[in-house]
């Protein structure tokens, strides 16, 4: 599975085009977008760990066909704003997974980058997330994650410790594949023995 990798700006914030999906057909990957924001990691300081954590949850849920598009970018709320756009507008990622960035620290800006690019919120996402990783530490408190779409892309908000991801994923998983399907994108299909993807009956 080929993996695309870059670092650093992307097109203007500015430019909010409203594109219209071209799904693709099924037997074409759908691009899944992957962001990590660290400043170590995008230095080469720090080996990330979010990233390849996203990637392995989706190779293991997935059954349908995907292609994941990676960005590792710096704390910065401009590039990270970037580079949703271009993942939503230019590549045609209809979910984007973002790692980092999510916590009270000054340089934790990614849920604020994120709700910059965005049309609409979608609450619901992180009050699930904190939920069930309150389960686990009480600490998950401090998260402050959101999910939203930016035109037919939908963005979740994860944090960067592995566990933690996985925690998050397994607790909003299932209705991703639909809310996806309600914004004309592509359709993802998940192995049941792992996720169970709602999709309400006709």
């Amino acid at each position: 599975m080929a993996m695309t990798l870059a670092r650093g700006a992307a097109p203007s914030i500015n430019a909010r085009p409203f594109p219209v999906r071209r799904t693709p057909p099924v037997t074409q990957p759908a691009p899944i977008g992957i962001l990590v924001s660290s400043d170590r990691a995008s230095a080469g300081l720090y080996e990330d760990r979010g990233g390849p954590a996203i990637l392995a949850y989706l190779t293991e849920v997935l059954t349908s066909p995907w292609q994941p598009v990676l960005r590792v970018v710096p704390d910065d709320r401009e590039i990270i704003a970037r580079t949703l756009i271009e993942m939503a507008d230019t590549l045609g990622c209809a979910l984007i997974l973002t790692t980092g960035g999510t916590g009270p620290a000054l340089r934790d800006v990614t849920v604020e980058a994120t709700l910059d690019v965005c049309d609409r919120p979608m609450p619901g996402f992180g009050e699930a997330m904190r939920t069930a990783s309150l389960r686990e530490v009480p600490t998950a408190i401090l998260s402050r994650q959101e999910a939203a779409l930016r035109n037919r892309t939908l963005i979740i908000n994860l944090p960067g410790k592995p566990s933690a991801i996985k925690t998050c994923l397994d607790a909003v998983f299932a209705a991703v594949p639909y809310c996806i399907d309600l914004m004309d994108g592509p359709r993802l299909e998940t192995d049941p023995a792992r996720i169970v993807a709602f999709r309400p009956r006709a």
